[in-house]
């Protein structure tokens, strides 16, 4: 007889797992833990993320490549198979804004430089959503096919996972029967597992074949707009550093911070303006001040050692013209050790807290603007060095709704930027009130917080008040015991009108350049 045959045991089937990894550049910890600050500290990169995950599967990993393909000293890519392939598209967008001369000029600004790569990632990020949402890239249909492939990844991933299961079951204490029947639950979840990887692979390869035939516009179309970035964040930044030293107290800022500033400043024409006349009128004002009372406060207290040349006693000056004693004068001169009259100097110091009522209706479009919110922060770099509290209430048409900002109302007077940003960029228009804001600053007088406080009013023109406001107010000012001073915005058309009655002095915008700037910059 021939021998029986004996059954072999099935194969076990044995799965490739997913990568579970949607990111094509490799990163560390670091690379992390600074993006990661960095998202948490932007707003518009997290509104960015998650605006661009309703299009394309993995934009936020797109944006984290982009900033390491900025950021990081050594650029290496994952390799294809440890990548999703829902994540294919990121890869075509990630060599395309490498290719080129313009990366390595965009790469210099940006390497190791966490505020400027972050900067530049949200400004190319935005500018891919906006031609993915143009279909500059893609089509409707390539969009549905990347969403696909991800669903079907999900799928494939669902299916591993029941194979898995179904392959821990012990089929020790089941029957033959119960042995079988699980035997071919485990075929028929393995069959399932086969058939969602033929087909993601079969989606995976048309992907593959569709994104060829994009690659060169994407290339074309990314390269453009690298070049785009790379002059705004030149821009950006010098104007971020204008903005961070002319209202900044000194510190670091957080790069979360630069970067949101950045943002805003970047293609702004009107903030970039105003920042330079910012600068210029706050070097005008701190001279003017400095100058003022260096000259008025100050006086011969006693004899102190320095290097002053201009305080020197006669006798240390006599030394200089002789022949061997000079050699000591420059040796002591660089010690500090000469002798030299001491200044004993009593500055004025702020009555209270600043309050800034700004006009922002349509008369003041264009320099006016530019002029008066000048003027504005100019006065809160002076309150924040006085440690003065200072509220701007920006107003326009009895029916538009008054903006109300606290500019410095941290424990140390230390200027919110965000809130800089928001006054400077806000421009209501419409008609002309002033009943409303001069209202809204009385009630903030009357608060403990502002006790003894004094209203600055800017506007270009004339407001009818009623009589028996215009009475009214009167009466509540001499009761406060407040200042209020009036800057007409005299860069074409105004006039003085209603601002008599309830002021206790006015100057201009063309008094304000010369010496006459002291009434506001020095004694108030």
């Amino acid at each position: 007889m021939p021998p029986r045959r004996t059954k072999k045991p099935p194969v076990k089937r044995v799965f490739q797992p997913l990568p579970q990894n949607s990111f094509w550049i490799e990163s560390d910890a670091y690379d992390r833990r600074v993006y990661g600050h960095l998202r948490s500290e932007s707003p518009s990169l997290r509104e960015l993320e998650e605006t661009g995950g309703t299009l394309l599967p993995h934009f936020g990993s797109l944006l984290q490549d982009i900033f390491c393909l900025l950021f990081k000293y050594n650029v290496i890519f994952f390799k294809e198979a440890e990548v999703l392939p829902s994540a294919l598209l990121n890869e075509k967008f990630l060599h395309a804004v490498r290719q080129g001369g313009q990366y390595e000029f965009l790469r210099e600004q940006t390497l190791l430089n966490e505020a400027r790569a972050g900067l530049s990632t949200l400004l190319l990020g935005e500018r891919i959503l906006a031609s993915v949402r143009e279909e500059k890239f893609l089509t409707r249909r390539d969009m549905r096919d990347l969403w696909d492939i991800q669903k079907q990844e999900e799928i494939v991933s669902e299916k591993l996972q029941e194979f898995e299961n179904a392959d821990t079951i012990s089929d020790d204490d089941l029957s033959d029967e119960g042995k079988q029947a699980l035997q071919k639950a485990k075929e028929r979840v393995g069959g399932e597992v086969q058939g969602a990887e033929a087909l993601l692979r079969r989606k995976a390869a048309q992907l593959k074949e569709d994104l060829k035939q994009i690659e060169a516009n994407a290339t074309r179309r990314l390269q453009a707009e690298a070049i785009k970035v790379a002059q705004q964040l030149e821009d950006a930044t010098e104007e971020a550093e204008a903005w961070g030293n002319t209202l900044g107290t000194g510190q670091r800022s957080p790069p979360g911070q630069k970067l949101e500033l950045g943002k805003r400043l970047a293609g702004n024409e009107k903030l970039k303006k105003l920042a330079r006349m910012v600068g210029r009128m706050k070097f005008h004002a701190m001279a003017l001040r400095k100058k003022i009372f260096e000259r008025s406060s100050e006086e011969v207290l006693e004899v102190e050692r320095g290097d002053s040349i201009h305080r020197l006693l006669p006798h240390e000056m006599l030394t200089l013209h002789h022949p061997v004693l000079h050699k000591d004068f420059y040796r002591r001169f660089l010690d500090q050790e000469l002798l030299q009259y001491s200044l004993r100097g009593i500055e004025e110091k702020g009555k209270g807290p600043m309050i800034v009522c700004l006009d922002g209706s349509s008369s003041m479009a264009g320099d006016k603007e530019i002029w008066s919110k000048a003027v504005t922060l100019t006065l809160l770099e002076i309150a924040r060095r006085q440690r003065r509290l200072f509220r701007s209430i920006c107003f326009s048409s009895e029916q538009t709704p008054l903006q109300v900002l606290d500019l410095n109302p941290r424990e140390h007077y230390e200027i919110k930027i965000k809130h800089v940003m928001d006054l400077a960029e806000y421009f209501p228009g419409g008609g002309t009130d002033f009943q409303k804001p001069l209202d809204a600053a009385l009630e903030c007088l009357k608060q403990s917080r502002f006790k003894k406080g004094d209203i600055i009013f800017i506007t270009d023109g004339e407001c009818q008040v009623s009589p028996e406001w215009a009475q009214q107010f009167r009466k509540v000012k001499e009761k406060l015991g407040f200042s209020l001073f009036s800057i007409l915005i005299d860069v074409g058309p105004a006039s003085l009108g209603t601002l008599k009655e309830f002021s206790d002095r006015i100057t201009t915008i063309k008094q304000l350049t010369g010496d006459e700037a002291k009434d506001i910059f020095v004694n108030f």
